[in-house]
């Protein structure tokens, strides 16, 4: 697992795609992990921590934070292949990583995923953070690939403010037509992992597909170097409680 090669084109572009980066094998274990969470684990959690398109339909869990409070999680992201790639790309050790999360686009909903950057969310300086996003389906435009801006990663954070899609509180407020126009879209097989750093510009439309699902699996890493401005980060977190209250959250 030396994932060196990548680093070049991660530090250009903003992010990587690393085809198979995890073994059908292994995939499948996930699979079935998240399937047991989902099943024994998920009806226990607060709003907050798992997010319906529509909550009287199950079908339509669209979101799920905090995966590691439950043991297998635990253990699973101290497995080596997280760390090595986070150390590979980002250039220095990393503290453990966390923040494991599940995201899907259940058919037919609109359930967009607006543009923004996530060092907005995690307010980290030097913002030395990457998001592992694993493909758990086969991903395309039809079902809502993602869409990142290569080299947006070296101009900063752009001004976010509330939208009105749980689970993605903040997007970006200017966005307009010249950002859509260089957005590059990215297709992925099961197994696939796109990693993209902290202040990558990254998106995703509605899935359009009446039959397919779009889930991932999401790992967050960082940087030793990495330190959280607390009082930014406070004002983030005031503004997702504002938002949760707003749509009638239980947090």
């Amino acid at each position: 697992m030396d994932f060196s090669s990548y680093k070049s084109e991660y530090d250009m572009q903003g992010f990587v795609v690393i085809r198979e980066f995890l073994p059908p094998q292994e995939l499948d274990r996930l699979q079935r992990e998240l399937q047991r969470y989902i099943r024994e684990v998920v009806p226990t959690l607060p709003d907050g921590d798992a997010f319906y398109e529509d909550r009287s339909r199950p079908e339509t869990l669209k979101q799920m934070h905090r995966l590691e409070q439950d043991a297998f999680f635990a253990d699973y992201l101290r497995e080596p292949r997280w760390r090595l790639v986070a150390e590979a790309l980002l250039g220095e050790p990393i503290q453990p990583p966390q923040n494991a999360e599940w995201f899907n686009k259940p058919p037919l909903t609109n359930h967009i995923t607006p543009p923004h950057q996530d060092n907005y969310y995690f307010c980290l300086k030097p913002p030395q953070v990457l998001t592992i996003w694993l493909a758990l389906d086969a991903v395309d435009e039809e079902n809502g690939c993602l869409r990142y801006i290569p080299g947006s990663h070296h101009l900063g954070i752009r001004p976010h403010g509330r939208t009105q899609t749980l689970g993605f509180s903040q997007g970006i407020l200017d966005y307009g037509e010249a950002d859509y126009a260089k957005e590059v879209a990215i297709t992925a097989q099961p197994g696939d992992a796109l990693i993209h750093h902290g202040n990558t510009i990254h998106r995703a439309d509605a899935n359009r597909s009446s039959t397919r699902q779009r889930r991932s699996f999401g790992v967050v890493c960082r940087g030793v170097s990495c330190q959280r401005d607390e009082n930014a980060y406070e004002r983030y977190l005031q503004s997702v409680r504002g938002q949760q209250a707003a749509l009638g959250l239980k947090i």
